[in-house]
């Protein structure tokens, strides 16, 4: 079992939080996720919707099913029998990736900023696996943590008004997505032909927290043909169960 450590506080009077500390890594996401998947194979009655977060599980209940000491109760001793061991199925979505020219108007700033070349920051970027810690921000927004720290960039100084839909950045330590066209201040570096919202699937939101996401390079007409092809639903991207 590991080890009992979590924190509930009150969340307005139809939640509480679940906090199993104050940093971002995997061991901390694991058990987050260890306690979502547990109330969900339980059925804990009376819970309405489950948001995991880096460090932390929102848990939304009917106060005329159930009360909040109730669902304290309930949580903490969930908590404590906690098997992270025991992990769900692990998702890795393969997601198509047009590096730099007009997509990734920052990687001449990252060359400089990093003392790497163009070709090295792409490697970097698309050979890891990276974990989605959360969603939030716009819907299908992913926080994405792995990056590799020699490619890590502040944001930026001034945030652009409009960043593109499909956009893929580095903010920080992160990479991510942007899902909608919107306000950012993440460093851009490419693009994704793929629609990480769409509101008119069945599922509208492209992955879940606890998938992971490999990025690989394609060119520009590969951009444009996956983005057709997509839009006809003839294009879906690889995802790969462990």
């Amino acid at each position: 079992m590991a080890e009992y450590n979590v924190r509930i506080l009150r969340s307005g009077d139809q939640a509480l939080t679940a906090e199993f500390g104050n940093e971002i890594s995997p061991r901390i996401n694991d058990r987050v996720h260890a306690l979502e998947m547990k109330i969900r194979e339980i059925g804990v009655p009376g819970v309405t919707e489950l948001v995991p977060t880096f460090r932390s599980l929102l848990i939304s209940y009917d106060p005329s099913v159930t009360s909040y000491e109730q669902m304290k109760a309930a949580v903490e001793q969930l908590a404590k029998d906690l098997d992270i061991g025991q992990a769900k199925e692990s998702r890795t979505l393969l997601i198509p990736c047009c590096y730099g020219s007009h997509f990734g108007p920052d990687l001449a700033d990252m060359e400089r900023h990093t003392g790497l070349s163009r070709e090295e920051i792409i490697a970097i970027h698309s050979g890891t696996d990276y974990r989605v810690y959360m969603l939030g921000f716009l819907p299908g927004f992913v926080y994405l943590g792995g990056l590799d720290e020699r490619i890590a960039m502040p944001r930026l100084s001034t945030p652009r008004v409009r960043i593109p839909k499909g956009s893929v950045g580095i903010g920080g330590n992160q990479t991510g997505v942007y899902p909608l066209d919107s306000p950012g201040g993440w460093r851009l570096i490419g693009s994704t032909p793929v629609d990480f919202y769409d509101p008119g699937r069945e599922e509208p939101v492209l992955c879940r927290a606890g998938d992971f996401i490999r990025f690989y390079p394609i060119t520009s007409a590969d951009y444009y043909d996956i983005h057709r092809m997509a839009a006809q639903g003839k294009w879906k991207p690889e995802v790969k169960v462990i």
